[in-house]
């Protein structure tokens, strides 16, 4: 087998002679979707496939795979590993920001992929855009952990937080797919135990129906790399009971009252789209102040893709501006 740092170079090989494919395509039948350009639209045709091979794979390798993906941080930000009340974490601090402003990071992933190597890039990308800290947690991971021990990972740290000094009313918390899932499943805890609340949450791509309904699961499963076979498998390492309507593991089944405002983002092109749409509908009937972003065309969570594409680093920049609104 090849080494876990041969991955990425082979990936983006692949792209590069994909490419002349996708070209010849859309010269005969046009954009798969209408906004796509050939560049975007052979990164995801390749991304779904890729998805499709790694998942045939054991969990172990495709976690390697997932932390070389993405491209390595670049010098704008320091990084201190830290020990968040036992759970392995690491401070992204940017050179110029308001050290008062945190942001708390929850990492997708299923709740079986995913780490801080994996997510370096985005969250220093996000962190300098916001003038922020970041603590990114590498929480344990299903199937060896499952529920909820994501949670009481997620619970210990933000405790840690506030034994730091951080004020609440200067922190966000924010998570992509189960990451989003999991921040709000955080907040919903600390809300029945009366624990302070941070200022707002940002949840994009969330995954918060374990049983992956929707229309979207079909519709765009053509265009996303994120199937819902792959989020079943995903639910059964996570929850092996299958009590997939608990509240604190789907969020869809929650109730939201008393959570602080929310900014809700999703791909137009990907699976998980009702997922968001619905969390933001029953966020407002619950009373919180939800901003909901859909964007045309996109698939699952590409603010992780702002290394390579330019509405991907814009929505890192709504993210910012939702963090320095929420805490100024």
């Amino acid at each position: 087998m090849a080494s876990p740092r041969r991955k990425p170079r082979r990936f983006f090989s692949v792209l590069r002679a994909a490419n002349a494919i996708v070209r010849w395509r859309r010269s005969r039948r046009g954009p798969l979707r209408p906004t796509w350009d050939d560049r975007f639209e052979t990164w995801a045709i390749v991304l779904r496939l890729y998805a499709i091979r790694s998942n045939a794979l054991p969990l172990s390798v495709q976690r390697r795979m997932a932390s070389g993906v993405l491209p390595k941080p670049g010098g704008a930000v320091a990084y201190e590993p830290v020990l968040a009340n036992g759970v392995p974490s690491e401070w992204l601090r940017p050179a110029v920001c308001d050290p008062s402003r945190v942001i708390l990071y929850l990492h997708g992933g299923g709740y079986c992929l995913g780490s801080i190597n994996s997510h370096r890039d985005p969250v220093g990308r996000l962190c300098v855009a916001a003038k922020a800290h970041a603590l990114v947690i590498d929480y344990r991971l299903a199937p060896e952990h499952p529920f909820p021990a994501q949670l009481d990972d997620a619970r210990a740290a933000y405790s840690w937080l506030l034994a730091q000094g951080v004020d609440p009313s200067r922190l966000v918390v924010a998570g992509e797919s189960a990451g989003a899932g999991l921040a709000l499943s955080l907040l919903v805890a600390l809300r029945d135990a009366k624990a302070p609340l941070p200022a707002g949450v940002i949840c994009v791509s969330p995954w918060v129906d374990l049983e992956a309904t929707g229309p979207a699961m079909k519709d765009n499963a053509p265009f996303d790399y994120v199937s819902r076979r792959v989020l079943l498998e995903y639910a059964r390492y996570f929850m092996p009971s299958q009590r997939w309507d608990d509240p604190l593991a789907s969020a869809l089944h929650a109730d939201l009252r008393g959570l602080p405002p929310m900014l809700v983002m999703a791909g137009g092109a990907e699976t998980l789209l009702d997922d968001a749409t619905r969390l933001a509908a029953r966020a407002q009937s619950h009373g919180v102040e939800v901003t909901l972003e859909i964007e045309p065309d996109m698939i699952h969570a590409w603010p992780l893709f702002a290394n390579a594409f330019a509405k991907a680093q814009e929505a890192l920049v709504r993210m910012a501006r939702f963090t320095c609104e929420r805490v100024p």
